[in-house]
């Protein structure tokens, strides 16, 4: 439907299925999703025995290793028509009751993308706090704050991670509303998975180089081993890219340097071992962008930096390591496990401003210190199969899971009042003496510890009807020993337990062989940070949610919407303790309502599309300080994002791709606050082009922005608001030996 120069296939995968489980939440996941393009590259390229399954193949597919041992799970372009991370099995998204919205790898790679924000764009998720530039800690889904988020099905939102780099990955996954069942604590209004690169039987060598506005160069290469033993059983995987980028931020610039090895061993048929890696670093100076006056955004100029030259870049380093094995017991039944070690840094010096609302375009600074370190161990184990008990076809689920986290933060800034460090924010005057750094604002240590099990049935009750039930337990512990506290807060350090079950139901019922509608329920928890003034740490935040939609192919197929309904409420929400305003208490709400509507597919051959458009209305419900009805930062009433590309199919323009991308964001308030400053509403528009000079080398060039539109795209702390990127071009090449 395409044009495009993929490598033959040595063998086509079957369309009979084996179950695809990952192991656990994050690895089950993770392991399925990551063998999506496993299974689509090794599983279509290494000559194994057809694997079959009994049962209605209406059902959830199951599968055991193909080539990689994983579930092929294809993407047509923009087209996907099967997901592992709303299930861990791998069932088509017609049959899942829940927005599932795919961006798959092409849609990255036409819009040249080098940040995971262009993915989650296209899947109607809004920015939020982006740690100054540092990493993705923050954003926003149905109208809900989350920073919980998953590589191949384990958590790497652990700490401050770096942003993901695209270079590796395949697909994304965005589960909307509560995903607590598969995933363990996290946030009501849902998440993502990030599916990486998985070897090809083929040896290849694809490199990249980009250049563009504001001195931005990026390097990329993604190699393929094939077969590194006579047997034709391993094989390996590295993608890997380094930037050097300046920015249109007065005095930013930033250097990446990335890497993610990948070693696929299958000593049999039934057997797959896969072992991954990634690190990434990142030093930038840390920017969080300009400070309103008089709650305007547009008084500064967007190229305002608040920090100074002279003090160096903050950096992040990340490692991460997975260990993925699955075996398959007979035709009906696997067993995957996984394990997952990951650590990351945050260490550097930076300007930050304290106070409310500035009248006048003086600012006032501090000088801040930060050292953050983290460590995490997550372990999963699985068990999937398809058995059938009288006219119902089940595809049961059973897993284990174990999660250990160390974090350590030591943040400190200097006195405001005793060492004044104002910046004039229109005539700015930098090399000033930084002032000494005396005061500690954060100094813990922070053990979390969970275990969790959980059981999911997806049921055929009828050849139209599929139903999902499932239920995890968890368990969770959480300890925090604050340094900087009074002695006998030291010495008797804060803990809060508690074991906590999230279900979760769904119905699907097919009104027509290309119409399904569906609904369902689940809920969620997370731990609330901080301590009350007994200094005892506050209890656990609750969410639930209820979504009702409808899922349609059309255009014979080529062309897949989700249209949803949803209701969602956050409970036990940190607020201001009316007693002593100094601490917090879990007494607050949230609700999000709203409406979204998800399209990706082909309108005609070689056409792509790929779009999203929300409505939500996301609002305080009660507080003890903020007035009910107060909208939700960085939140938008609507928004839409939508990416199409024309390649052209046949005559002298055969291999020219040529399109384009828009993005609408309505208002938002810079602060869930009484008090807060807006946003303004913005639309910017991308232009895609690419070439394929012959059939292993494209030349492209795109322009992000192209009215040079002035916007704002997140806001932080009621405090800060991070200009969007002007006007700029990028062109490369990329060739594929």
């Amino acid at each position: 439907m395409t044009y495009n120069y993929k490598q033959k296939t040595i063998c086509h995968f079957k369309k009979s299925v084996l179950i695809a489980v990952v192991a656990g939440s994050g690895s089950g996941l993770s392991w399925t999703a990551a063998s999506a393009q496993q299974a689509a590259d090794v599983g279509q390229e290494v000559r194994l025995e057809e694997l079959s399954v009994s049962g209605n193949a209406r059902g959830a597919g199951v599968g055991a290793g193909d080539g990689a041992g994983v579930p092929r799970l294809k993407a047509d372009g923009y087209l996907a028509k099967e997901s592992v991370s709303a299930t861990r099995t791998q069932t088509p998204l017609r049959q899942v009751p829940q927005t599932v919205v795919v961006v798959p790898a092409q849609a990255l790679t036409d819009a040249a993308a080098t940040r995971i924000d262009s993915a989650l764009d296209l899947a109607g998720v809004g920015r939020a706090n982006n740690f100054g530039g540092l990493g993705l800690s923050e954003f926003t889904i149905r109208g809900l704050a989350t920073g919980e988020y998953y590589r191949n099905g384990f958590p790497i939102n652990r700490g401050y991670p770096n942003a993901p780099k695209i270079v590796s990955i395949e697909r994304v996954e965005v589960l909307k509303g509560p995903s607590a069942f598969l995933y363990g604590r996290g946030d009501p209004g849902g998440t993502f998975n990030i599916v990486t690169k998985q070897p090809l039987a083929e040896r290849s060598l694809t490199v990249g180089q980009q250049i563009g506005s504001f001195n931005s160069k990026r390097t990329t290469f993604d190699a393929n081993t094939g077969a590194l033993d006579a047997n034709g059983q391993v094989f390996a995987r590295v993608t890997g890219a380094l930037e050097d980028n300046g920015s249109f931020r007065d005095y930013v610039s930033s250097d990446r340097y990335y890497i993610a090895p990948v070693i696929a061993w299958k000593p049999s048929a039934d057997t797959t071992i896969t072992l991954e890696g990634e690190f990434l670093s990142t030093a930038q100076p840390l920017d969080r962008g300009i400070v309103p006056i008089n709650r305007d955004v547009r008084v500064a100029p967007r190229n305002r930096f608040i920090g100074e030259p002279a003090i160096g870049p903050n950096y992040n380093d990340n490692a991460v390591g997975q260990l993925r094995i699955e075996h398959r017991i007979d035709p009906n039944w696997v067993v995957t496990a996984g394990a997952q070690l990951l650590g990351g840094t945050i260490r550097g010096d930076a300007i930050g401003t304290l106070g409310g609302f500035i009248t006048r375009p003086v600012v006032n600074r501090v000088n801040e210190l930060r050292d953050l370190t983290w460590s995490d161990i997550n372990l999963q184990l699985n068990l999937a199969g398809k058995f059938e008990t009288g006219p119902f076809r089940h595809t049961l689920l059973m897993g284990l899971e174990y999660d250990r986290l160390r974090y350590r933060e030591i943040f400190a800034r200097s006195n405001v009042n005793r060492f004044p460090f104002s910046l004039n924010l229109l005539e700015p005057s930098y090399g000033q003496t930084l002032p000494p750094i005396t005061n500690s604002v954060t100094d813990f240590l922070q053990h979390t510890e969970s275990f969790a099990g959980y059981v999911q049935d997806q049921i055929d009750i009828t050849p139209r009807l599929h139903a999902l039930v499932g239920v995890r337990v968890e368990g969770l512990d959480r300890s925090t020993i604050a340094y900087n506290a009074p002695a006998t807060q030291t010495a008797n350090p804060a803990t809060r337990n508690a074991t906590v079950a999230t279900p979760r139901f769904g119905l699907v019922y097919d009104v027509t062989d290309t119409v399904s509608v569906y609904g369902n329920y689940a809920r969620s928890f997370r731990p609330n940070n901080g301590v009350d003034r007994n200094a005892q740490p506050l209890p656990f935040q609750g969410g639930e949610g209820i979504e009702a939609g409808a899922k349609v192919a059309l255009l014979d197929g080529r062309l897949n919407l989700n249209a949803a309904v949803f209701d969602i409420r956050r409970t036990n929400v940190q607020t201001t303790d009316p007693a002593n305003t100094n601490f917090s208490i879990a007494a607050g709400e949230l609700r999000s309502r709203g409406f979204d509507l998800s399209i990706a597919g082909y309108l005609a051959p070689g056409w792509r599309v790929i779009g999203t458009y929300a409505y939500v209305d996301a609002a305080v419900k009660r507080d003890t300080t903020i007035p009910v009805g107060t909208r939700l930062a960085n939140v938008p009433m609507n928004s839409f994002g939508m990416q199409s590309v024309y390649e052209f199919q046949g005559g002298p323009l055969r291999g020219l791709g040529l399109g384009g991308g828009l993005t609408y964001v309505g208002a938002r308030n810079g602060g869930t606050a009484a008090s807060t400053f807006r946003l303004p509403e913005y639309t910017v528009v991308n232009l895609i082009s690419y070439y394929w000079i012959t059939p292993e080398v494209k030349i492209y060039l795109n322009v992000e922005n192209l009215l040079d539109k002035v916007y704002y795209d997140r806001a932080y702390q009621n405090r800060y608001a991070t200009p969007g990127l002007p006007r700029a071009i990028m062109g490369g090449v990329s060739a594929r030996f």
